[in-house]
């Protein structure tokens, strides 16, 4: 084996840590996708013979990378108020895939990814390399150009916003019957049954990309109830699935996926709603899960 392929066999073994720190970071898998592959077209130029670890020194190279692209990002976003929900990822109850659970450990929930979509970049940065990952702070700190005490302090702020997320139910089996107890009310038309199962302050998100009025935030159980009776039917069937780990639902019309839905509950009510309905970014994901 020369250099090069030993160095591209150690990279591949860093690669799905690195994919789920950039996922972590980003909340889109192609941006994640981009960041690990600049990772290694850095390592492939770098003299890497007096690195110690170099799965730390990769670990910094995508921070360092998705750093520049969240805040490359944020001056792109035009309308920070429209809902723009991370990429989810679905599986099947039982999956085992390792790709999946490297990239979902931790449960990286869809409603965890939505809070840290609203910290500032060198925020989420330091949580999730810190908090996620245990990356050092003197190690942070460089990569956002403040000293270990400052990087620090923003991993407390992050922290402060993600615990305000509340706790959720772990529990699969719970959220699935809280879940099915949901859609029944729905297909039901019963009002006050889904007002039951919904928490008083839920919140319902749903992104439906440039398509008119499909984006909309919805607060309150009434809200979310009323949301729900006006899209059921009988045309719409919905397929249980897991989506970042949590139960969720892919939503057809004859055969076409129309929505992912992704669900938080706790306390054994749904408190967040997370629905992607945008038809681009659908026929973009994976939903082999589908196929069965």
């Amino acid at each position: 084996m020369d250099e090069d392929q030993w160095l591209a066999a150690r990279f591949e073994e860093h690669r799905g840590e690195l994919r789920a720190v950039a996922y972590r970071m980003l909340g889109s898998l192609a941006e994640a996708d981009d960041a690990v592959q600049e990772a290694w077209l850095r390592l492939s130029r770098s003299d890497v013979s007096g690195v110690n670890n170099l799965g730390a020194w990769l670990t910094t190279v995508v921070g360092r990378v998705c750093l520049n692209m969240l805040r490359s990002r944020s001056t792109r976003r035009e309308d920070p108020l429209t809902p723009h929900l991370p990429d989810p990822v679905v599986t099947r109850a039982e999956d085992t895939d390792p790709e999946h659970q490297a990239l979902l450990a931790d449960s990286v929930g869809l409603a965890l990814l939505v809070v840290l979509d609203m910290l500032t970049p060198a925020e989420r940065l330091a949580f999730v390399l810190h908090d996620m990952f245990a990356v050092p702070f003197d190690h942070i700190a460089p990569i956002v150009g403040r000293p270990p005490a400052a990087a620090r302090q923003l991993a407390s702020r992050a922290r402060r916003r993600v615990q305000g997320a509340g706790p959720h139910d772990r529990d699969l089996a719970r959220q699935r019957q809280v879940v099915d107890a949901f859609f029944a009310a729905a297909r039901d038309g019963d009002f006050a049954a889904l007002v039951a199962v919904l928490d008083p302050d839920v919140v319902l998100r749903a992104d439906g990309g440039a398509q008119p009025g499909a984006s909309a935030v919805i607060r309150g159980a009434a809200a979310v109830a009323r949301q729900a009776l006006m899209f059921a039917g009988p045309a719409r069937l919905t397929q249980p699935v897991l989506v970042n780990g949590a139960a969720g639902v892919v939503v057809t019309v004859d055969g076409r996926p129309v929505s992912v839905m992704s669900f938080t509950v706790t306390a054994g009510k749904i408190a967040a709603i997370d629905a992607l309905t945008d038809p681009l970014r659908l026929r973009q994901l994976d939903l082999t899960v589908l196929d069965d």
